[in-house]
């Protein structure tokens, strides 16, 4: 009995331990609780805390807001409302004074309190199934294929005026083929040592710089018959062959020969030999080289008719010196008509005849650069033809170089010396550039005006012989115009012509007095002053 007893007793007291255990646990678990419904509510209270501040902050922006916005509203509604005077009368008409209204009188005013605007509603345009509803519609259909119908009358109006205009238009002349002799200016040089130690340097340095080299291969040089006789112009001829040869493989661009007139017509088949040395060399324009024929011959038919005969590719001649000023017009005509202007060179200096200063007066020297460089041709020039250097008992007198050093110390005569070289180098580089550049005085065709109706300055007429006057047109370029009075008084020339337009630029006056460049000039009364020329730039018209 008393084991049974003992054993009740202790599954109660387990019983009791495990009732406390569980008592504990529960405890336990209701603190846990309590302290997270502290943490959420402590949360909780933060939370609403910080939307309180919010909403007060909020408020508050928002009153001062209005309040600002209720003040400017006040302000202006207060400049609006002034106080108003009025005089009142007497009743008895014998004194009138002004009464102002009372302090604080408001006339009319009405405080009005403007609402705000009603934020407008959003176009937010035609959903997909509205928009492809509408499309369809036939008001639509019709619309798309009006514009679509206008849009391409309108292109094929703008191509058909764009191809007539194109077929209205005048078109561009090409320029005739040239070869490198008729880009720009022949220099004829005669010593070379004056530019070089010796020739084959001359000839490497002249490469260098894009130029060309013809070399003077007239068997008597320095003789008076270029050929030496007839008697012994076959030999003479024969040997030149193998010379020409050995020249051209050195690289020298051409040969110039003088009596072309005697060898050609005395040992034709010889002639025809050295003619095909040169020319059959090379058909590239490039680096084709050049005959270059000279003769003593002047006139103008005389010079054609060689020029026609010879076959050479220039021909220098007597013709500007021998004919003067009152045949120019005459030669110069004859010549462009029965020859391309590529196969004409024009000269008044050269290896025997003299420098340009020593044959016209260091006065006409700039007169004469204007003529070779406006006629249709090759100009071509003796070394120091450019800054108007004279013979000094020779025809090869020394090139003179002016340099900065050289001017210094330099007064009285020498000073006046250096400023006309200067001078004439300057109209000399002028020309040079404008025949480069303006295709009117590179391949433009000779127009000759005729100054008959030019009037003279003073009381006595000059004389018609003495004036020079023509054009050079090209296509649509601007035209240049070159006029020359060589007679002893100014003259006012009447230079009008159906292709040229009335008025024009004046680009170039020998006279350094006279007009300043650019100056406008009517070629009605264009006035030339005594032994002066004038370059005049007039612009195309239809």
């Amino acid at each position: 009995m008393s084991t049974e007893g003992t054993d009740v007793d202790m599954k109660e007291v387990q019983l009791t331990e495990g009732k406390q255990e569980k008592e504990k646990e529960t405890e336990l678990t209701e603190e846990k609780d309590n302290e997270t419904e502290t943490e959420l509510t402590e949360a909780e209270q933060e939370k609403t805390e910080l939307t309180e501040v919010e909403q007060e902050k909020e408020e508050t922006e928002l009153t001062e807001v209005e309040q600002e916005k209720e003040e400017t509203e006040l302000t202006e509604v207060e400049q609006e409302k002034q106080p108003m005077t009025g005089g009142v009368e007497a009743a008895n008409g014998d004194a009138a004074s002004a009464t102002p209204l009372a302090a604080g009188e408001r006339n009319g005013a009405v405080s009005v309190k403007i609402p705000d605007e009603v934020q407008k509603e959003q176009f937010t345009g035609l959903s997909k199934e509205e928009l492809l509803r509408v499309a369809g519609t036939p008001g639509w259909v019709r619309t798309r294929c009006a514009l679509l119908a206008l849009f391409w009358l309108g292109w094929l109006g703008m191509l058909a005026g764009a191809v007539i205009i194109i077929l209205q238009a005048p078109r561009c002349r090409a320029p005739p083929p040239a070869s490198w002799w008729n880009q720009g200016p022949l220099y004829q040089i005669g010593d070379v040592h004056a530019f070089s130690e010796n020739l084959p340097d001359l000839l490497q340095a002249v490469h260098k710089k894009n130029m060309f080299l013809v070399l003077d291969l007239t068997p008597n040089y320095n003789g008076d018959q270029p050929w030496f006789s007839n008697i012994t112009m076959t030999t003479v001829a024969e040997e030149l062959k193998s010379a020409l040869m050995f020249w051209l493989q050195q690289g020298v661009d051409g040969v110039q020969l003088g009596g072309v007139d005697q060898v050609s017509s005395v040992v034709p088949s010889l002639w025809a030999d050295i003619r095909a040395i040169v020319q059959n060399r090379s058909q590239d324009i490039d680096s084709k080289k050049v005959l270059v024929g000279v003769s003593s011959q002047g006139s103008g038919p005389e010079v054609s008719s060689l020029l026609e005969s010879s076959g050479v590719d220039l021909l220098l001649s007597d013709l500007l010196r021998s004919d003067g000023p009152a045949h120019y017009s005459r030669s110069l005509s004859l010549l462009r008509s029965a020859h391309p202007q590529s196969r004409l060179a024009w000269n008044l200096g050269g290896r025997s005849q003299g420098h340009l200063a020593s044959l016209v007066g260091s006065a006409g020297v700039k007169v004469h650069q204007l003529l070779l460089f406006t006629l249709p041709g090759t100009p071509v020039f003796n070394y120091g033809d450019e800054i108007g250097l004279r013979d000094q008992g020779t025809t090869f007198p020394t090139m003179l170089w002016d340099t900065p050093e050289s001017e210094q110390g330099l007064n009285g005569t020498a000073k006046e010396e250096q400023e006309e070289r200067a001078s004439c180098l300057q109209v000399f580089k002028t020309l040079a550039d404008l025949r480069e550049r303006e295709l009117a005085l590179l391949y433009g065709d000779l127009l000759l005006l005729s100054p008959s109706n030019s009037s003279s300055s003073s009381s006595n007429s000059s004389s018609s012989s003495s004036l020079l006057a023509y054009a050079r047109v090209w296509d649509q370029s601007d035209r240049y115009v070159a006029a020359f009075n060589w007679a002893g008084e100014g003259v006012t020339m009447d230079l009008s012509h159906p292709l040229l337009a009335r008025e024009g630029v004046l680009v170039l006056s020998t006279d350094g007095s006279a007009l300043a460049p650019g100056t406008p000039v009517s070629l009605g009364a264009l006035e030339v002053g005594p032994g002066q020329a004038m370059l005049v730039k007039v612009p195309y018209s239809r």
